[in-house]
């Protein structure tokens, strides 16, 4: 299993975001370091943050699955110091 990127200790209020398909397009990056302002605090927070940074994505959040630390979670979850979100775009196939 990959490690995942954490944050360095120095970075006491930063969770690592990873961006997939599109989103990593729109974002310019694959991974990111996001400082927060307090943890815990709501997804919907961090997405609002997250969109905030990176104008591309206002906008087109709404429908992302959101996992923290490899695991979905609802939009009302939390997130902690140290953790790794990924924002997966909703994906179509046929």
């Amino acid at each position: 299993m990959p490690r995942l990127p954490r944050p360095p200790p120095e970075r006491p209020n930063a969770v690592s975001v990873l961006y997939f398909a599109a989103l990593r397009d729109l974002a310019g990056t694959g991974e990111e370091l996001v400082e927060l302002t307090a943890l815990p605090c709501p997804v919907t927070a961090l997405l609002a943050t997250v969109e905030q940074k990176h104008a591309a994505l206002s906008g087109r959040l709404a429908a992302v699955r959101v996992a923290v630390n490899e695991e979905f979670v609802e939009l009302a979850s939390s997130v902690q110091a140290g953790d790794v979100v990924a924002l997966i775009p909703p994906v179509s196939g046929g």
